[in-house]
């Protein structure tokens, strides 16, 4: 599929189809990886990582488990 470059401010833009940002499961203000391999121009999806509570807790030991601190007394209208 062929398409145009559009200047965009200082830099060029390029519009990406709907197909094409569905099968590549791109979406709105979603970080990529730009690169260069030959003189093509690769976009990479960036795929967010996902925390369960379960696995954040996996993690958690005796030996990095962090102990209780004193936060101070309260100021203001804070309700503790």
């Amino acid at each position: 599929m062929q398409t145009t470059i559009k200047k965009w401010g200082n830099s060029l833009a390029l519009r990406i189809p709907k197909l094409f940002a569905n099968n590549a499961n791109l979406k709105v203000n979603k970080t990529v990886d730009i690169s260069i391999d030959e003189g093509s121009i690769i976009i990479t999806p960036i795929s967010e990582k996902e925390y369960s509570l379960e696995k954040l807790l996996k993690g958690v030991s005796k030996n990095n488990l962090h102990g209780e601190f004193d936060t101070g007394a309260p100021v203001g209208k804070e309700i503790w």
